[in-house]
């Protein structure tokens, strides 16, 4: 029996998708989680575009957004906001 190497870009899809695994593991991830989450939906929306609406070539996002990378926040910053997405943040409930 063949198998394939299971990929969660290959599921990021929809906007909603996308915005709702972000906010599953920016609520229950760790920083290295949040990271490679985020390079899973550059992948899947497609790193050319995301290169040219950051600004960055794709070696550098490949660099930036692999395990164990630890980019800078304006990096962070400038791929969320070329992916759509933005950070929010909300009072916890204690």
């Amino acid at each position: 029996m063949d198998t394939t190497k299971f990929d969660i870009a290959d599921y990021l899809d929809s906007k909603e998708m996308i915005a709702e695994y972000l906010n599953i593991v920016l609520k229950e991830g760790n920083d290295a989680d949040i990271i490679n989450a985020i390079g899973h939906v550059a992948k899947a929306i497609g790193m050319t575009k995301i290169a040219e609406e950051t600004g960055m070539s794709r070696p550098s996002l490949y660099k930036a957004l692999s395990d164990g990378a630890k980019p800078q926040f304006a990096t962070i910053m400038k791929v969320l906001k070329a992916i759509g997405g933005q950070i929010q943040v909300n009072p916890i409930s204690t």
